[in-house]
């Protein structure tokens, strides 16, 4: 079965919650496109557990 397009699902996952040392993790799923975006994502996503803006980048 062939491939359609180039857009994959990544996992994204705060940067500054494991320092933090509270419980959880934050993370969030979203797609991105192969070939206009080679390497890891990294946006700025809400973090509920630490409630502010935090760094998210793409995991394995």
């Amino acid at each position: 079965m062939a491939k359609k397009g180039n857009r994959v699902q990544v996992i994204l996952e705060c940067t500054e919650h494991k320092e933090s040392g509270k419980p959880g993790t934050s993370r969030y799923v979203t797609t991105k496109n192969k070939k206009n975006t080679p390497d890891r994502m990294e946006l700025k996503k809400f973090n509920s557990i630490l409630k502010r803006m935090t760094v998210h980048k793409e995991i394995k």
